[in-house]
């Protein structure tokens, strides 16, 4: 301390700040190893980009060198377009950091306040709890810790340190008396004083660990890029199996090649990829803003499919607001043991456990104040709480020598208390009253003391035992006003919730109650460690919601286990070190961004920034929403396959006597230029009206469904194909054009092919437009959600017009793409197709919905417009009017 001109008390503010000039900012530096190149160069190997290399290939082979050269330009401009993309999602990704900003407590001007990791100093005193990521290297001043030293050893089994220990190590990493920056603390609580920050630390002087970990893509993204292969390979065998038949049917070589190119370019969907990049990383964004901020992209797809919520009951369905509300006495004991068996700050600024805090408070209301400087002077040893054991205890120096101070669950330190015979009935109305307070949803703590003489022993069994019992603290966390809104709306959604919580029984159970997740069986710690792993399973598929009492880290991961066993998709959260295992064996794990540890937040998916259960309710509707997306510009982008594949069918099937409906610019102009806008606004659309009135979506169900294929190509798709193809018949016949005519240029009907070609492009991009609209909803009425509201699409589909626009009448893009300028008429009778596909797909979805209103026999169903059917009936999950 001398040579870091400090003091117990800590660094004062001024002279922190000085030295944090001195000496930068307590970071690594970052080394990226994602080079711009690399990432770029994989836009160019992607199944649908070699797709278009082999085009262009074929282009040259026969001839049609300009065409090729076309083909390339348009892989290049989408491969810098979908990395583009991908850098905005990056982006997007990483600026999440700001809503979970890393904070340690340190002592300065002689109190506790919570500073920003970067800030920490050398000279800084730091304070360090149970399940905190240490900031620095330090050491320690007093205290002993558990440390999680895997970060810098590799090992798993955590490590005791200890301020009073001597130090003999040779390497500084096994010195008893020292704790390193990045490590863990899993149990216990000390002070340390800063010597080493930033590159200044064992783990700066690690080159090892600055290498970042290659990120996997999501089973959103592994799927796509295996429907992509999918598309890519059906594009080769159909345009292999077509060659052949276009030059039986009378087609050269070249028009062969030309008619395979073309069934290759409209069978590939350049925009998919990125596309889904982005709206992934949108939906993570969005999710952030709502106090959900996703670890890893693979959560936005999980979440959706999420069958059962294990929700923990303190702060997170309650409002984390503690206060003590009653006390069975009021003897100055009770008071001065709740003073001095904390861990908790009443500084200026109170920090710690909220119900620690509560617990200060009440005892400061009865003229009990014990200052943090005096509670540490004269504390002797502290037994941290263990969930195992459900209490704390701290030993410390009395008016008449050590004394034990403890509190915990009254099921635990009940039986520790030993009285005269005098005071046997004592105890047993301490247990009635127990029961009653807790049937009024109220945490009840049981406070004891013991003298105790000699040194403080490492096993705390020895010292909680021979207990005298002082009273009853009855604690009330209200419920979170918002939560049972939100728990209705993931029962509507089919998600059961069931509640694990370290708490009373009764008190758990009356809390659950009155957010309306249905108690239907209140099990503790204890009965299910009885159960086997098959009794488990069987308990948890039965249906109803549970309520798990007193239940240990490890009830938590066996019923994580089973959970999932039973095929369950679960969502569990947690706050404290112990559930780190809970939560990463859970399908989506939930750790609590206010007031949980690192440990957690390290092992969890979903990290809530307000700790509130009404945040996983949107979370999940988010995540419905993004898969939804997803789905729609899939949706959107298939459909349009149909009518680019349809003429270059006529083409071959005619033997060349229907000359070519569209140019295979025309359909790169399509898929690259009008196409992709409107796709990435739908990927932002708002959630459709009865997201959360489904049932959650099967683990096995892919982003792409029959039901889907059959809505883009057997409705959207050949609407579209009839519409355009009559319009391409329709201009030339009006010119007097029979089947094998001469259309080439400088035949009197060439300036009419052009015009029928141009209404053949203009035509797709119009059913473009009523598919935009169309894919906006899976079953609800466009008239629901509002023709209005999604402006980004509204902006795509402007902007399609205008670039449909600019090539049909711009005269250098008419030499380009082979489009010409059209009379009005022409462009009239395209002008109705976005309402005619739009219409035929509203038509398809009303009959769905009032299918699923008949095939409800014996159950009453309202057809509700806005969201499809809404069963009324007896709920499953609650057994309550649902």
């Amino acid at each position: 301390m001398r040579d870091l001109r400090t003091a117990p008390e800590g660094l004062s503010g001024r002279e922190a700040a000085r030295r944090l000039q001195l000496y930068g900012r307590n970071e690594l530096p970052q080394r990226s190893e994602h080079h711009w190149w690399i990432a770029l160069g994989r836009q160019f190997v992607h199944p649908l980009a070699l797709l278009l290399w082999l085009a262009a290939g074929l282009a040259f082979v026969s001839g049609a060198a300009p065409l090729g050269v076309a083909v390339i330009v348009v892989v290049i401009l989408n491969a810098v377009l979908a990395f583009w993309q991908e850098s905005q999602a990056e982006h997007a990704v990483a600026a999440l950091g700001r809503f979970l900003p890393q904070r340690v407590t340190v002592v300065r001007d002689g109190r506790r306040m919570p500073i920003a990791v970067p800030e920490v100093v050398r000279g800084d005193v730091l304070v360090i709890e149970e399940g905190e990521r240490i900031p620095a290297d330090a050491r320690l001043l007093d205290g002993t810790v558990q440390v999680d030293m895997s970060a810098l050893t590799g090992e798993s089994n955590p490590v005791t340190r200890g301020a009073a220990t001597t130090d003999s190590a040779d390497r500084a990493v096994d010195s008893p008396v020292l704790v390193f920056s990045g490590t863990l603390c899993t149990a216990g609580a000390g002070r340390a004083v800063v010597h080493g920050t930033g590159v200044h630390t064992e783990l700066g002087r690690i080159a090892a660990l600055s290498q970042r970990v290659r990120q996997e893509p999501s089973p959103l993204e592994r799927q796509i890029r295996r429907v992509a292969w999918l598309i890519a390979a059906v594009a080769v065998a159909v345009g292999a199996a077509f060659l052949p038949l276009g030059l039986v049917a009378g087609l050269s070589l070249s028009a062969a090649f030309l008619f395979a190119i073309g069934l290759l370019v409209a069978n590939v969907p350049e925009g998919l990829l990125p596309t889904i990049t982005l709206a992934l990383a949108a939906g993570v964004r969005s999710m952030a803003r709502r106090g959900a901020v996703v670890r890893r992209l693979s959560a936005v797809e999980t979440l959706g499919s999420t069958t059962v919520i294990c929700t923990d009951k303190t702060g997170t369905l309650t409002a984390d607001d503690m206060r003590v509300v009653t006390a069975t006495s009021t003897d100055p004991a009770v008071a001065r043991a709740l003073a001095l068996c904390s861990s908790a700050d009443l500084g200026e600024q109170a920090s710690g456990d909220p119900m620690e805090i509560a617990l200060l408070r009440y005892a400061d209301s009865l003229g009990v104040t014990v200052t943090t400087a005096q509670r540490d002077e004269g504390r002797r040893a502290l037994y941290p709480f263990d969930p195992q054991v459900r209490m704390m205890s701290t030993m410390d120096d009395g008016d008449h020598g050590l004394a034990v101070h403890v509190k915990g669950a009254p099921e635990a330190v009940l039986p520790l208390c030993v009285t005269a015979p005098a005071d046997t009935a004592a105890l047993e109305r301490a247990r009635g009253q127990v029961e009653a307070l807790a049937d009024r949803g109220l945490r009840v703590l049981a406070v004891a003391r013991r003298d105790w003489v000699g040194a403080a022993p490492d096993d705390r069994r020895a010292v909680e035992t021979d207990l005298t019992f002082l009273g009853l603290v009855a604690l009330l966390d209200p419920p979170r006003a918002e939560v049972a809104d939100a728990v209705a709306a993931v029962h509507r959604a089919g998600i059961r919730v069931h509640v694990i919580s370290g708490d009373n029984g009764r008190t758990t159970a009356e809390i659950a109650r009155q957010v309306g997740i249905g108690a239907d069986r209140v099990l503790d710690g204890a009965a299910i460690e009885a159960l086997s792993d098959e009794g488990l399973d069987e308990l948890l598929a039965q249906p109803g919601e549970i309520v798990f009492a007193r239940a240990t880290p490890e009830v938590k991961l066996r019923i994580a286990d089973a959970l999932r066993v039973n095929g369950e998709v679960v969502a569990m959260t947690g706050d404290g070190v112990n559930d780190a295992p809970a939560l990463r064996r859970a399908d989506i794990g939930v750790a609590m961004g206010r007031g949980g540890t690192d440990v957690a937040r390290e092992a969890a998916t979903l990290v809530l920034t307000d700790d509130n259960f009404a945040t996983i309710a949107a979370g999940i509707e988010e995540g419905r929403r993004v898969f939804d997306n997803v789905r729609k510009f899939v949706l959107y982008i298939f459909a349009h396959a149909v009518p680019e594949v349809v003429p270059f069918l006529l083409f071959a099937l005619s033997g060349g006597a229907i000359p070519l409906p569209l140019t295979v610019l025309q359909i790169l102009a399509i898929d690259l230029g009008t196409e992709t806008l409107p796709a990435l606004a739908l990927g932002r659309e708002t959630a459709e009206p009865g997201v959360m009135d489904k049932p959650p979506r099967p683990r096995s169900e892919g982003v792409i469904t029959r039901r889907m294929l059959l809505r883009a190509w057997g409705i959207l798709g050949v609407v579209s194909a009839v519409l355009v193809t009559g319009a391409y018949f329709v201009v030339l016949l009006s010119a007097g054009w029979r089947p094998g005519a001469d259309v080439d240029a400088g035949s009197a009907l060439h300036h009419t092919y052009l015009q029928a070609t141009t209404v053949t492009f203009l035509g797709i991009v119009s059913c473009q437009l009523g598919t935009a609209f169309a894919a906006r909803t899976e079953y609800a009425s466009l008239r629901s959600i509002g023709f209005w509201s999604n402006r980004l699409l509204l902006g795509g589909c402007l902007f399609e017009i205008v670039f449909a626009s600019a090539l049909v009448y711009a005269p250098p893009l008419q030499t380009v793409f082979g489009t010409a300028a059209l009379p009005a008429w022409m462009v009239a009778s395209v002008l109705p197709f976005p309402v005619i596909v739009w219409g035929v797909d509203e038509w398809s979805r009303a009959r769905r919905r009032r299918r699923r209103v008949r095939t409800s026999a014996g159950t009453e169903v309202l057809a509700d417009e806005v969201s499809g059917p809404v069963i009324v009936g007896r709920s499953a999950l609650t057994d309550s009017p649902s």
